[in-house]
């Protein structure tokens, strides 16, 4: 009887800790996993300073959006960016210059583009988990991803967990990772693209609804999934830049980037109506515990 006690009191005990934690420990491939970092945006207005940084202007692929840090808020436990048509004069405007940043008269699209550089950033390896909404319209181009903080790209390494864009014109979610060869500024590519309508097909109501993208990375892969559905896993020992060296095991930490980019690879925006919109319920990083 005294020995029934006193294992009724452990498990009182054990599970009053557990309900004690912000969040469970997450296993993961026989590995235990705590959380080392998390945004929540439960506070309303701007997001939080200790996290974010913004990228400014006009930044890269060709896209047509100018970003800005008012385009992001924290609203009713989410993190909103917000893609607005616009028609304003682009402050580093050269008629002469060769440069599409520079060439442009007007901004015709503002968005955001949150980034954790030289806020919060990690070591490689560890389990991510974000969970969001992106809007699937013509010309949108959100993505969930994260760069090494250390050399030129693509040498640092780059891991998409989410892009949504359009190949050949139809609408696809990839799951990505980007590396350097031997040519300056020209990544080596694992991608995998699947399309929006495999999704659709199992719910036709996805593009409405709040799923959650997360990615397992150790010394041997990183397995991106969506929903719990492997999309793509990536080998390590096939990662490697021309030097030899390895973005996704070397002594660098990695930084995070959210952002709706407008255009380019995202299609032509010219009919969509605005402005549309791309919500992060939240972003948590883990790491071993051993």
């Amino acid at each position: 009887m005294q020995c029934l006690k006193l294992i009724t009191l452990f498990l009182l005990l054990n599970s009053a800790q557990l309900l004690a934690q912000p969040f469970k420990k997450i296993t993961v491939q026989d590995k235990a996993y705590g959380l080392v970092w998390n945004d929540e945006f439960n506070k309303d207005g701007t997001p939080n300073s200790e996290n974010w940084n913004y990228e400014e202007g006009f930044v890269r692929n060709n896209e047509l959006q100018w970003y800005q840090a008012n385009n992001a808020k924290c609203l009713e436990g989410k993190l909103v960016i917000t893609a607005k048509k616009v028609s304003i004069p682009n402050p580093n405007y050269n008629a002469s210059s060769n440069s599409w940043r520079r060439n442009r008269k007007n901004i015709e699209y503002t968005s955001a583009c949150l980034i954790t550089r030289d806020k919060q950033e990690w070591p490689a390896f560890g389990y991510y988990e974000i969970r969001a909404k992106i809007d699937t319209s013509k010309g949108s181009w959100p993505a969930i991803w994260l760069l090494g903080d250390q050399g030129e790209w693509p040498d640092n390494g780059e891991i998409d967990i989410m892009e949504f864009y359009r190949v050949n014109n139809e609408p696809h979610i990839l799951a990505n990772a980007a590396w350097g060869t031997s040519r300056r500024y020209t990544p080596k590519w694992d991608s995998e693209k699947i399309s929006l309508e495999h999704f659709i097909e199992k719910n036709k109501n996805w593009p409405n609804e709040f799923h959650t993208w997360s990615m397992q990375w150790d010394q041997e892969q990183m397995s991106i999934y969506l929903d719990d559905e492997l999309l793509n896993k990536i080998e390590l020992d096939k990662t490697l830049n021309a030097d030899g060296s390895n973005p996704f095991t070397k002594s660098q930490d990695f930084y995070l980037l959210l952002n709706l980019a407008i255009g380019s690879n995202g299609g032509d925006p010219s009919n969509t109506k605005f402005p549309i919109t791309y919500e992060i319920d939240y972003v948590r990083v883990y790491k071993a515990l051993n």
